[in-house]
């Protein structure tokens, strides 16, 4: 049991490091993004905003990748299954239904599962954070352009979500 939990923190460490380095470079980006002035509030909202989303979920799926490595290389997967339909059902704490972890490792699926709802936690705060900041921006530029007397196509911020 104490190498299951072993095994387990340390894929967690690692997926942890991978969802901070993808956080740190998706915020950048979504900052980079966000701070364009725009004549299309909603469209660039939703940009930024599909932007951030696809780039958590290339993380997820490659902490999904990690974990499903490691079952591979411990066999903790029953015999004959599919690693990644597993590895998911794990990870997203789906939960069992057709397979389990094999007898030795089932300690390894809660760890995953743990894991996975931290990890989709975390990337629901990301987005919520990017979302606000650009709402925060857009308004910004909104008085700005309003303060300023510009005669251009207002951005109404208030429209926007």
């Amino acid at each position: 049991m104490a190498v299951q939990f072993l095994l387990g923190t340390f894929i967690s460490v690692i997926n942890i490091m991978i969802h901070a380095l993808v956080t740190v470079a998706a915020i950048d980006i979504a900052r980079r993004a966000g701070l364009k002035h725009t004549v299309w509030p909603r469209s660039h909202l939703m940009a930024v905003m599909v932007m951030t989303a696809v780039i958590l979920m290339v993380a997820h799926t490659v902490e999904v990748l990690v974990w499903a490595l490691a079952y591979a290389l411990v066999g903790a997967a029953p015999e004959g299954s599919e690693l990644l339909y597993f590895t998911f059902v794990n990870y997203t704490t789906l939960g069992y239904g057709d397979i389990t972890p094999v007898q030795g490792w089932r300690l390894t699926g809660p760890i995953t599962a743990m894991n996975g709802i931290l990890m989709f936690g975390w990337s629901t705060a990301v987005l919520f954070e990017v979302l606000r900041k650009t709402v925060e921006h857009l308004a910004s530029i909104s008085s700005l352009r309003v303060n300023s007397g510009d005669q251009g196509r207002r951005v109404d911020v208030d429209r926007a979500v």
